[in-house]
This record gives structure tokens, sequence and C-alpha cells, in this order.
């Protein structure tokens, strides 16, 4: 069983949630059949995990560099006067922004967004730095990604 301040799932929830993620196209049937059960149990498991929040969604993997979105841009933030969260709510409207983080040490937030141009990428950072609230940032180029998301298998097989 995993524990979590929110949830308990079972040997099945993780079975389903393996496959899931492996493949988040394929059918309750194919689920069903696979791990041996019926795909009335099977719905009904996964409607319980979508239920408790612990299936947000379903997506696919894009790979942006492929549609021309090679650069990834790590940014930081220090902002002023209790501003944070409202600060980081505005910039995360930002279509190029994929992810905004609090962080502790010498900084606040982190951006990570990606873009098409350089242009791009200086047009936002002139924006952000125009904020009254934001005191300064520091950004970072991504020059190559080794690994990027989390594969809950993998996390699965950690607790075993």
């Amino acid at each position: 069983m995993i524990e979590s301040k929110k949830t308990i799932i079972d040997d099945l929830d993780k079975k389903i949630l393996k496959t899931l993620t492996k493949d988040g196209a394929i059918s309750h049937r194919q689920i069903a059949k696979d791990l041996e059960r019926s795909p009335v149990t099977i719905s009904k498991h996964i409607k319980e995990l979508e239920g408790k929040s612990i299936i947000e969604g379903y997506t696919i993997n894009i790979n942006y560099e492929n549609l021309g979105y090679d650069i990834i841009a790590l940014i930081e933030l220090t902002i002023s006067k209790g501003m944070m969260l409202d600060v980081e709510k505005d910039i995360a409207r930002h279509p190029n922004i994929f992810a905004v983080y609090d962080i502790t040490g010498n900084y606040d937030a982190i951006i990570l967004s990606r873009f098409k141009t350089r242009t791009e990428l200086s047009d936002l950072l002139k924006m952000i730095n125009s904020y009254d609230y934001v005191v300064r940032t520091n950004t970072h180029i991504i020059l190559n990604t080794i690994k990027e998301g989390t594969d809950f298998r993998k996390l699965i097989d950690l607790e075993k």
C-alpha cells in the first residue's frame, strides 16, 4: 500500500496506474484483459482514482523540438513585498511557460519555459522584469535534456 496524507491505494490501483503511465490511451477493456480482471472492476477503480484526484487527466508526450521549440529556459526570480503568489500566478498564464515553482534558497521562484526564438525569450524576460514586485531574474538556457518527467512504474518498483 502507498500511504500519503491524502489517500491510500491498493495493488490493483498501482497496476492500473502503471498501465496508464505506459499508455494513457489504452481502453479499460484492454487493461482488464491484461490484469485478468473484469472491465467493470477496472472502470470502477479508474473512476475512484479520478475522484480522488490521483488521475487528474490523460495526456500525450509531445516532442517540442520537432515543433520548433528548441529553446528551454530556466528563469530564477526574486520577488519582493510578499507578492510572490500573485506574481507567479500572473506569469503562469503566459503560454510559453510550462512550470512555475516556489523554491528555497537565493531565489523565490523558478520558471520553466519553451521558445522557438531567442527574441520570444527576450520578450518574456522584459515582461517579467517590468513587474513592480520582481527584484531580479537569473536565466539559464537548457543545452540538453537528459531526463524529463517521472515514470510512476519506476517509483512503484522502488517501494518493493
